[in-house]
């Protein structure tokens, strides 16, 4: 490319200061070199400032501190005060590789269509030691039916097209979980994806994270896809939805049974799937599970 593009990178942060030079030392070592990055400070209480302070002497770093506003609050203020063409975001724990942005920003020049591009990721744990490879289930171009049934984007391994801000708005601040998954779904309504298929993050995966407030996720995520099927009807297939409305509740009920809340209500949710969709496999194998005692472990 003879015209290098600015990339702005977002990182909203809050509490994260053992973490946040890690993150980011490394966009300062990318080798895409035209980028500022916006540190989001949310209210930190412990010693961001501190850490952060080194980092400053640099021109390409902004910080602005806030009062506690939540995630969508202060990834806000970063893609609003950001001046690149591209807004890429960085969660304050996750790490990115040397080559992201050299390897994504040029998917956007193959098509003006492109408001999104992604990679696959390896899992970390908090000491930082290797996961697993998250490289499968992702689809590129029109990607609203398949993101329906699930999100399969890193947050931290997203790049977007700045216009994509302009055009549809930014993460709603009304949701305290699922902001990206929202702001997928509404971007896919008019605008491509495109992932690069090898890893590019170390995403920081917490114990416990996925069975902390199952309830409360899986309740809105089922908001965000009926606002979204109702925002914008018929740009899914009748059967993707209901396929997505059975993996829902399945998983939903897969949770549940996990966390011993009881299996009646874990065998509503099952045949609630199934009401959807009623040869969705895995639906039927959590029914079995529940009737034979068998722990859910996956």
């Amino acid at each position: 490319m003879v015209d290098v593009p600015l990339v702005s990178v977002v990182i909203a942060t809050y509490n994260m200061g053992a973490y946040l030079p890690l993150a980011i030392k490394s966009v300062l070592d990318q080798t895409y070199k035209n980028l500022e990055i916006l540190v989001i400070d949310d209210g930190s209480t412990d010693d961001t400032a501190k850490v952060l302070h080194p980092f400053l002497k640099d021109a390409q770093i902004r910080y602005i501190h806030q009062t506690n506003g939540g995630q969508a609050c202060a990834k806000n203020r970063g893609a609003q005060e950001s001046r690149g063409e591209f807004v890429a975001f960085l969660d304050a724990d996750d790490i990115w590789i040397p080559s992201k942005l050299e390897e994504q920003i040029p998917l956007f020049f193959c098509s003006g269509s492109v408001g999104v591009v992604f990679s696959q990721y390896i899992e970390i744990d908090a000491e930082g030691v290797l996961g697993k490879s998250v490289n499968s289930g992702f689809s590129r171009g029109q990607v609203s039916g398949p993101l329906l049934i699930f999100n399969f984007i890193g947050f931290s391994t997203s790049v977007v097209r700045k216009q994509c801000f302009d055009c549809l708005g930014y993460f709603r601040e009304d949701l305290d979980m699922g902001i990206d998954y929202e702001l997928w779904l509404r971007f896919s309504a008019r605008y491509e994806f495109d992932y690069v298929d090898r890893p590019l993050v170390y995403y920081r995966v917490w114990p416990g994270q996925m069975s902390k407030n199952y309830q409360r996720r899986y309740l809105n995520g089922i908001k965000i896809m009926r606002d979204f099927l109702s925002e914008y009807p018929g740009m899914v297939d009748k059967k993707i939805q209901r396929d997505a409305w059975a993996h829902t509740y399945s998983g939903f009920a897969d949770c549940i049974h996990r966390s011993d809340q009881g299996i009646r209500l874990a065998l509503k949710e099952y045949l609630r799937a199934l009401s959807f969709s009623p040869t969705y496999l895995p639906a039927w194998k959590g029914i079995v599970k529940v009737f034979l005692g068998l722990p859910d472990k996956t």
